[in-house]
């Protein structure tokens, strides 16, 4: 199916109000460098420390470097005259650094807690990998369900503008919400009974610092389908970029 502008018009709505315009954006960013480097410091400090999971200096490396690359691309997009001229590019790296605020280092801390070496480990290298791949299947599972999801809203009109009542458009999301629900219920039940029966933690709050951050992760897969298809509208039209619609009404500001 060949959706039109008009199929996409709800989701103008941050970008009427100014939510999302660039100014606020690279606001985002500027703080977004901040918490970024606070959390990896977490992820290398505190959650690394004494861990026998496998690979995990290469984890570090790896996202100590994906972090840097986005902060400096922060530090270049919150400029004026940079992000002025590159709105789209600069959607596109507010996705990725909300998604290393917001989910990556979550789900490494989670992962590194889960394999803190102490007694009455069960835990092995090979079973912390078994375990990292089923919990990104799942990750990958409610991705694709609020995917299909969206689609099915977006083929069904559910966001045109005046398409339908608030009533029955709340009712359909509600429904519609339950797929990824349950796959995110049954991932954070596998979680809890491997924490359970193969680690050696047995700190209540432990155990809920882990599963929240694992719930992160899911949390964020469940938003970024809509932040993709508000990237897509950005590239394809130009009412979707704030710059372009030349914005002279200041009671969008307001």
């Amino acid at each position: 199916m060949k959706f039109k502008e008009a199929d996409f018009e709800v989701l103008r709505g941050p970008i009427d109000s100014g939510r999302q315009s660039p100014a606020n954006l690279a606001f985002v960013l500027i703080l977004g460098i901040f918490l970024q480097a606070l959390l990896y410091a977490l992820e290398y400090y505190m959650a690394a420390d004494s861990t026998i999971y496998p690979y995990k200096d290469e984890i570090l490396t790896a996202h100590f470097w994906l972090t840097i690359v986005l902060i400096v691309l922060s530090l270049i997009y919150a400029i004026p005259a940079v992000y002025k001229r590159s709105e789209k590019v600069q959607y596109f790296i507010s996705i990725l650094v909300t998604q290393n605020m917001s989910s990556i280092p979550f789900l490494i801390m989670a992962l590194f807690l889960i394999g803190k070496d102490g007694e009455g480990m069960i835990a092995t290298s090979d079973s912390l990998l078994n375990f990292t791949y089923i919990v990104l299947l799942i990750g990958f599972l409610v991705f694709l369900a609020t995917f299909i999801r969206f689609y099915i809203l977006l083929k069904n009109g559910h966001y045109r503008k005046g398409s339908r009542k608030g009533e029955m458009r709340g009712r359909f999301e509600t429904t519609s919400y339950i797929p990824s629900s349950i796959i995110a219920g049954l991932g954070i039940v596998f979680i809890i009974q491997y924490i359970v029966r193969k680690s050696a933690i047995d700190d209540l709050n432990m155990i809920i610092l882990i599963v929240g951050g694992i719930l992160a992760f899911f949390v964020m897969l469940f938003i970024l389908p809509e932040q993709l298809v508000i990237l897509y509208c950005k590239f394809r039209y130009r009412s979707f970029n704030f710059s372009e619609r030349g914005f002279v009404n200041k009671r969008q500001f307001n």
